[in-house]
């Protein structure tokens, strides 16, 4: 038996059902006989690499824009999608959330996996996003984030205020897409299941438990299951 199942996550600090399936597969080791042998590795996911952001963008009116609808039904979408959150405990504020490209926030995330504390970190940016209206591409905001989580503030600096961890953000990506992601969260587990969205507790919690069960791999991940929703893909979430 092996001594450490380890979980890969591709995500986006921009992806609503990211957060959703990040609070989803921590309510599944919960439930996790095994959960003290699970290591959790997240990986960088870049739904827009190229977008900039302008003061005037509010989320409404970019869905709009996007899928072609109008404001009532870009609303409706937010709505349902904040009452998903809800259901895992989380609060959205969609209305105070501030657009960004989330490159520095990847790459700082980097930096923080170096020291085992990517997790934490990941946890105030998806906050600081979609809870607090935070801007996640501002220097300053992500340096405080860094601090809080117990990053040296020197290495702080020489990342944010270089190019540093970009290459790495892209590999994760280029892995990505070698192994078929099409959108994001997405879970491989053990290098051989994987599971694509923000599944229900009890599917993450089957696939623990099978994975347990059958021991250590080293074969490309067998996807599991598909979803029409709960994830984010570069033509948006459903």
């Amino acid at each position: 038996m092996q001594n450490t199942l380890k979980i890969q996550i591709w995500s986006d600090i921009m992806c609503p059902f990211c957060y959703i399936g990040k609070r989803r597969i921590e309510g599944a080791l919960q439930n996790f006989e095994h959960k003290d042998a699970v290591e959790i590795e997240w990986k960088s996911f870049q739904l827009d690499p190229r977008f900039i952001a302008s003061p005037e963008d509010n989320m409404v009116e970019h869905l709009a824009e996007k899928y072609r609808k109008d404001s009532d039904w870009a609303q409706g979408m937010l709505d349902d999608m904040t009452q998903n959150a809800k259901n895992s405990g989380l609060d959205f504020h969609f209305e105070k959330a501030i657009m960004a490209n989330s490159l520095h926030a990847h790459r700082l995330l980097h930096l923080a996996k170096k020291y085992n504390m990517a997790n934490d970190l990941e946890e105030l940016l998806f906050k600081a996003y979609l809870t607090d209206g935070k801007n996640i591409n501002d220097l300053d905001t992500l340096k405080a984030f860094g601090l809080e989580v117990g990053l040296n503030a020197e290495s702080i600096n020489e990342v944010l205020h270089s190019n540093a961890y970009a290459d790495e953000v892209q590999q994760d990506i280029n892995e990505a897409q070698s192994i078929g992601v099409q959108g994001v969260p997405f879970f491989v587990f053990d290098n051989k299941y994987a599971v694509s969205g923000a599944q229900h507790v009890e599917t993450f919690v089957k696939t623990l438990e099978k994975v347990w069960e059958e021991g250590k791999f080293e074969a490309k991940p067998t996807l599991l299951n598909t979803t029409d929703g709960n994830s984010c893909g570069i033509d948006g979430c459903n």
